[in-house]
């Protein structure tokens, strides 16, 4: 699936996927109009909703309701590497979500093809957090 990146104007680049267009921008900061996410937000958000998909899959399938389950995501920034050092991921659950799944939801969640593309150096720490 190839993609077309091209620029639109200051700092924006955007990219054309699978008949989409994704738009980025830069911070003001930065030089940009901050119009949209920056490409690392991209990122981030990639990682989230594809854990996320991992999740939703994994209750589908045993008739878990997902209403009222929601990952929140943050990372451990090296700056001396300038990179990111550690994601950390919280699945929050209801209080009757099921006790015995929790381990497997977690691995579930660590199997994203997205985190699977990144460096092994840089941990994934996810969690479950009930209310």
């Amino acid at each position: 699936m190839p993609l077309e990146i091209y620029f639109d104007g200051n700092k924006k680049v955007n990219a054309v996927i699978d008949g989409f267009t994704v738009k980025t921008d830069q911070s003001v900061q930065s030089g940009g109009e901050n119009s949209s996410p920056t490409p690392f937000s991209l990122f981030l958000a990639s990682l989230g909703t594809c854990a996320g998909i991992y999740v939703k899959g994994f209750c589908d399938q045993r008739g878990i309701d997902t209403t009222d389950i929601r990952i929140t995501m943050d990372y451990d920034y090296d700056h001396a590497l300038k990179m990111v050092a550690k994601f950390i991921m919280l699945i929050h659950v209801p209080a009757d979500f099921p006790e015995q799944y929790e381990a497997a939801v977690i691995k579930t969640a660590s199997l994203c093809a997205v985190k699977r593309h990144l460096n092994p150096a840089i941990l994934n720490e996810i969690t479950i957090v009930r209310p």
